[in-house]
């Protein structure tokens, strides 16, 4: 299969600087047909662009007479590419298919994406959709990391409570070893805050242990993921779990935790953009991602666990649910996402936790 996908790149890859800098794809595929009118896709999204190929090729297998221009890009970035263009009058993507949830519901919100009425939507849970604008296509948990030769003699901790109580117990053999998103630089990190926020009213006890422990703060995942790993770190906190299990499989030392009192479940977020050239094209693509067939492909051959309850094995919420159940929270699709863009409540959230890092 990953050679199917390499010979692909091969033929119809053409290399450019990220989306973000340039305004260029990250990838190009050609039409597999010649048409005297092709059409073209055009996709902002968050995920890698390499990971993405798997669900590109069986889209334009389906319909060959489609090019797809897939444009890899930051959250952030993407955000603010769909304003800019469609407030000066210009086409934008056709699809927008990203990880932060709150910048997803915030363009719906604003009125920057359209509804698109989906035949597959109709299987996937209600949460996970809103105003038929934006729909969740994941079932991704944050997770507690864990250096599994550092506990040979014990249990990780498994809940925040007892992460908290370790901490403690041990801060001397662990300061300087546990790492978390930096929720100033790393959207996740606030967003995964916020959350945990409305879960648990002790969670700032938990987030001053980690500042007497002289957390380490990161801005991506794979710094704190890379150092667990190799056991530079002994702990990492809300990380998100859908890259840790993509880790874990050549890192024998890794251990993954879904805490046991909740553990929160983002869902990557995918809407049409009121501006798009080709809204049928985005609106037939997302409609992909949430099919049976679109679900297998980004579980089996992406790696991202999926949502549709009728799906079951391995990277689906049928196999979480029957392994986790009740402790699941996934987060719901919808405008309360959006609480803490604003700028006065978000740092406030901020100022809170670093006073929290902060305590000794």
């Amino acid at each position: 299969m990953l050679r199917k996908f390499r010979f692909l790149i091969v033929l119809f890859c053409l290399a450019a600087p990220p989306a973000s800098a340039a305004g260029g794809p990250s990838l190009s595929l050609e039409p597999l047909t010649r048409s005297p009118a092709p059409r073209i896709l055009t996709i902002y999204s968050s995920l890698d662009s390499q990971m993405a190929l798997p669900l590109l090729a069986a889209f334009q297998k389906a319909r060959p007479s489609v090019g797809i221009k897939f444009h890899e890009m930051q959250t952030q970035d993407i955000h603010a590419r769909i304003i800019a263009e469609t407030d000066r009058d210009d086409t934008t993507a056709d699809l927008v298919f990203s990880s932060a949830m709150d910048l997803q519901v915030k363009l719906a919100n604003d009125g920057y994406a359209q509804p698109v009425r989906l035949p597959a939507a109709k299987a996937i849970p209600s949460w996970a959709q809103w105003r038929h604008s934006v729909y969740g296509v994941t079932f991704e948990p944050a997770v507690i990391l864990y250096h599994k030769p550092s506990f040979e003699a014990q249990d990780p901790p498994r809940t925040r409570a007892a992460l908290a109580r370790y901490l403690k117990d041990h801060e001397a053999q662990v300061y300087g070893r546990v790492g978390t998103y930096d929720v100033e630089r790393a959207g996740l990190g606030l967003f995964f805050l916020a959350r945990d926020g409305e879960h648990n009213r002790g969670i700032w006890d938990l987030f001053s242990a980690l500042g007497a422990a002289g957390v380490k703060l990161y801005s991506n995942s794979s710094a704190i993921v890379e150092r667990v790993a190799d056991g530079r770190f002994v702990l990492g906190y809300n990380i998100l779990g859908s890259y840790a299990t993509a880790w874990a499989r050549t890192a024998p030392d890794l251990g993954i935790v879904l805490p046991e009192d909740y553990t929160v479940v983002m869902s990557r977020i995918g809407l049409v953009p009121r501006a798009a050239n080709a809204p049928d094209l985005g609106a037939a693509f997302l409609d992909f991602l949430l099919s049976r067939a679109g679900q297998t492909i980004l579980a089996q051959d992406v790696g991202l666990p999926v949502l549709l309850p009728d799906l079951d094995g391995p990277n689906t919420a049928t196999e979480m649910r029957a392994l986790y159940g009740a402790r699941l929270r996934p987060i719901p699709v919808g405008p309360a996402l959006v609480v803490y863009l604003d700028q006065v409540k978000r740092q406030r959230l901020i100022d809170r936790w670093n006073r929290a890092l902060r305590m000794q």
